[in-house]
């Protein structure tokens, strides 16, 4: 087919203006169109790994024919835009003076119905793509243009339904028409006129919608746009040819560009003084034989209790799984920001050493950017990608750590970091790709190239287990290889994982009918995608695992009354006293536990005063450590408390540390002793996990500063603070921190386990299940306890009403997506709409700022370092605005009434920030060089430097 026969591209028709030379003509619409089909061809060769470059084939029936599905997806990003041509064309006062003639005479033909561009492309690109001629069946024709309008609709980020008939006044009239199929044409030819997919399946047109996205912003940077713009080339043909030159060049600057590591041996990759232990070198040598000939993906599941060394046995699972699968790098996950922050800097070390300087690795959470990983680095705006001029939103821009390896300025825009071939980061990053949220899908690619790796599996509520159960089930389909790692993982929890992700890939509800996956613990189950097939860890290797990390925990109760209750069961007086031995003998580190903030404090204090008046500050053997400290003060702190306690030391002859949950996942904590509150059994399991959590390695590789462990402390000993014993209830202060049903079960079970001793791995499992596992046929229910049953409903209730929300609001299962609009089924059109990956009280974000006595306002309390606040017309630059997050604390909304929101608003100059307007601003008065509590929602709150945020 010749272009000649359908009339040239007006190059009139605009694409792109804003953010360019004024003094040119904007940059031309089918330029930028060949420009992005150009990109999306190079992220097909290279950016896309060989699992993703599968599944769209596959999923276009071109599995035997990679090269026509490259040729579609190329096509489907040169028409992102075609629906520009349209009354867009007049939304921008300086563009539309370049038209020509002909479109300029039309405008009021137009109508006065305004729809933005992308849904315009939507409604016109099947009667574009029937003017090209694609070659097939009538039906399949249909069905392939109906899905490439859906991801025309979809380029912006959102999927709208394609429920529309005839063509509104905005798409103008035969000429507009005319000048659509003529730049259709240009762009179908350039790229071999490809053919119509015989059928076109909605994951792979999600991750071609991925592709588009992604492809659209690479060519959509202003710097490059501005640049093409001053010399057009002489001939289309000549413009795609530098475009496609041009692609690899700004691929590689994005950071986007994969990199091979250099694979080292296990010591020096992990710069680890000793031998991978029998669980890694499991893995080392078993699983490549188990995934040899795997066609579709698996799931691997470790097993081992805290301390056993469970991320390198994942990294090193990944260098088998993603040569097995096809996969390129890797999404490290974890609970919190506190653990991402941490695993950062191991992760960043680990490619250093092996010659990964060059790729692409993100810190991925909201507050990632705060992080000091990235703090000598200049806050300069990134590339601008260039908008729609009128009916789109402006693009996004976007320490301590051993190792150089920033993130590229462009993976640091909104949205961007999972882009990278390695990221570490909160589970919530990915969830949002199975809620009905802007860019769903650009999550879903970024995503579905890496092998995926979950820490902490158990960590999730009933609500954000079904969400991951719903991520897993999308990979599945992608053939995307999964390791979960888990040291209290019931397995209920992991059976639903594991079917869900099977289901993903392709097996029916009825053959998973009654099968289970058990895990051995310590140890491994691998689950083949492909033929369900499960297989596990030799049984020398887990013998071996087990015996080399056995350890017989101790484990006390000690019946407490909190309150103001004197006595010797007065749980301060109890604490006290089970710490005498590290303050009055032979020294020794102890980690206390509380399952609250104020807990905490309260705790410190008491300690403080009666062991050491120093303040944490002031080097006090007595430190404290949760999450309602500013960012900075807690990041800091939470490095000094894992230098001290950790491997390498150098370990303190003193020291107690007062923490909350904190502690609980992935902090490299070793304690003589652990001092907990009441908490459900499996959570107790996670915090006695930071008790001699490195014996067995030192007593191979030697002891920090040779210091070894104090005489009263000859055994691990895990002591329990419980105000159940006796008859008592569950603390008023706790709230609902944790359901009374799993209090109550865990204090039975503690008060029946034998000869108080947990054998450390043996007992771990059977107790994970006896509280958190199946509890079909717990009760009798013919002779019920009132008082038991009653929490029981009560624990249930809620747990099947978290489930239920989710299961709402979560995009279908992959293989029930019909149309792409069932991505965005609820209703709202904001960018993370208002969806939550985690379910509770909402928070918000509370910057505690100081009213000097001259009226200063200022963010330290010395009075040095002013709140910006800049005049009219002017923005806070960017180091104050991280100057600004990094003091504030993440505390529940709750706490504030209505005219407390009033009162503790932010700066007008803050309003339209898309960080700061956010905030609450609490006004603290100086008074003789001390803040004074502010009164708030019927309590007083108050930032103490030595205590964190206090609220009474």
């Amino acid at each position: 087919m010749s272009s000649v026969s359908w009339g040239f591209p007006d190059q009139s028709l605009w694409g792109k203006s804003r953010g360019l030379d004024p003094e040119l003509p904007p940059y031309p619409l089918v330029r930028h169109l060949i420009d992005t089909a150009a990109m999306a061809l190079h992220i097909w060769d290279v950016y896309l790994s060989g699992n993703q470059r599968r599944s769209i084939s596959q999923g276009m029936g071109f599995e035997e024919e990679p090269e026509r599905a490259r040729a579609v997806v190329a096509l489907c990003a040169g028409l992102h835009d075609i629906g520009k041509v349209s009354g867009f064309q007049f939304c921008s006062h300086r563009a539309r003076a370049h038209l020509s003639a002909t479109f300029l005479s039309e405008q009021g033909a137009l109508g006065n119905e305004r729809i933005a561009h992308d849904v315009a492309g939507m409604r016109a690109v099947s009667a574009v793509l029937g003017a090209l001629g694609f070659e097939g069946d009538a039906d399949e024709m249909a069905k392939a243009a109906e899905r490439i309008a859906e991801i025309v609709g979809g380029h912006h980020g959102r999927f709208h339904r394609n429920e529309f008939h005839g063509d509104p006044p905005f798409l103008g009239g035969p000429a507009w028409a005319r000048q659509r199929e003529a730049h259709a044409v240009a762009v179908h030819e350039l790229l071999g006129s490809p053919q119509a997919p015989g059928e076109f399946k909605a994951p792979a047109a999600a991750l071609v919608t991925g592709v588009v996205i992604l492809a659209d912003w690479l060519m959509s940077q202003e710097e490059y746009l501005c640049r093409r713009q001053q010399v057009l080339e002489p001939s289309l043909q000549a413009h795609f040819t530098q475009s496609k030159a041009d692609a690899a060049t700004l691929l590689a600057e994005a950071g986007l560009t994969p990199v091979d590591l250099e694979r080292r041996g296990f010591s020096e990759t992990y710069g680890i003084n000793g031998q991978p232990n029998p669980l890694q070198r499991s893995v080392m040598d078993e699983l490549p034989s188990v995934v040899r000939d795997a066609t579709r993906g698996g799931i691997l599941l470790v097993t081992a209790a805290p301390g056993d060394g469970k991320s390198e046995t994942a990294l090193e699972a990944e260098r088998v799984l993603s040569g097995a699968f096809g996969t390129r790098g890797f999404a490290f996950l974890l609970p919190t920001m506190a653990t991402s922050d941490q695993m950062y800097s191991r992760i960043a070390s680990t490619l250093q050493r092996q010659a990964g300087q060059d790729a692409g690795l993100t810190l991925t959470h909201s507050m990632a950017w705060l992080s000091s990983a990235y703090a000598d680095h200049d806050l300069v705006s990134g590339q601008r990608i260039s908008a729609g001029d009128g009916d789109e939103e402006e693009g996004e821009t976007g320490g301590r750590c051993e190792a150089d390896m920033r993130p590229r300025q462009w993976l640091r825009g909104a949205k961007r970091p999972l882009l990278a071939q390695f990221t570490v980061g909160t589970v919530d990053q990915a969830l949002m790709s199975v809620l009905p949220v802007r860019h769903n899908a650009l999550r879903m690619l970024a995503l579905s190239g890496k092998t995926f790796i979950i820490d902490e599996a158990h960590a999730y509520d009933p609500y954000m287990q079904v969400l991951l159960g719903r991520l897993l089930n999308w990979l599945g389909w992608y053939g995307v290889p999964v390791v979960l790692l888990s040291a209290t993982l019931p397995r209920s929890i992991s059976d639903r994982l594991i079917k869900e992700y099977l289901q993903g890939v392709g097996h029916g509800r009825r053959s998973l009918r009654g099968r289970t996956f058990p895990a051995p613990y310590p140890g491994w189950l691998y689950v083949d995608g492909a033929s369900a097939r499960a297989t596990e860890i030799s049984e020398p290797r887990q013998l071996e695992q087990a015996a080399a990390r056995s350890m017989e925990l101790r484990v006390r109760v000690e019946p407490v009354v909190h309150g103001e209750r004197p006595g010797s069961r007065d749980r301060l007086t109890v604490i006290e006293r089970l710490l005498e031995p590290v303050v009055r003998e032979r020294g020794g580190c102890a980690l206390v536990v509380c399952n609250t903030v104020g807990d905490a404090q309260e705790t410190y204090m008491r300690l403080r005063e009666r062991f050491d008046h120093r303040s944490h500050a002031e080097g006090g053997c007595v430190q404290l450590l949760h999450a309602r400290f500013p960012g900075d003060i807690r990041e800091s702190r939470t490095a000094g408390v894992t230098d001290g306690m950790g491997r390498r030391g150098p370990r303190p002859e003193r020291r107690i540390v007062v923490a909350t949950q904190v502690v609980e996942q992935s902090l490299d904590l070793d304690a003589d002793i652990v001092i907990s509150d009441l908490a459900p059994l499996a959570l107790l399991l996670q915090r006695a996990g930071r008790c001699w959590r490195h014996e067995n390695w030192w007593v191979q590789h030697g002891r920090p500063c040779g210091r070894g462990r104090p005489g009263w402390a000859r055994e691990p000993q895990l002591v329990v603070l419980d105000p159940l014993t006796y008859g008592g209830g569950v603390p008023r202060q706790w709230g609902e921190v944790y359901p009374k049903f799993l209090l109550t079960e865990t204090s039975k079970r503690l008060g029946a386990i034998s000869a108080a001793t947990i054998s450390i791995p043996g007992d771990v499992q059977d107790l994970v299940e006896a509280v958190h596992g199946d509890r079909s046929g717990l009760f009798d229910w013919e002779n019920p306890d009132p008082r038991r049953s009653a929490a029981w409903n009560a624990y249930r209730g809620k747990e099947l009403a978290e489930q239920g929300v989710a299961s709402v609001v979560a995009i279908p299962a992959a293989r029930s997506v019909r149309n792409l609009h069932d991505l965005h089924h609820l209703p709202g059109s904001e960018d993370e709409w208002e969806l939550s990956t985690r379910l509770g009280a909402d928070s918000v974000r509370l910057l505690c700022a100081y009213e000097q006595e001259n009226g200063r306002l200022t963010l330290d309390i010395a009075g040095e370092e002013l709140l910006p606040d800049p005049g009219r017309g002017e923005r806070v630059p960017p180091a104050a605005v991280r100057a600004v997050m990094r003091r504030t604390i993440p505390v529940r909304a709750d706490w504030f009434g209505a005219e407390d929101v009033e009162a503790l608003s932010p700066p007008l100059s803050w309003t339209d920030h898309p960080m700061l307007s956010d905030l609450l601003v609490l006004h603290q008065r100086v008074r003789d060089g001390n803040p004074q509590a502010v009164p708030v929602g019927g309590k007083s709150v108050i930032l103490d430097g030595d205590l964190g945020l206090v609220r009474r």
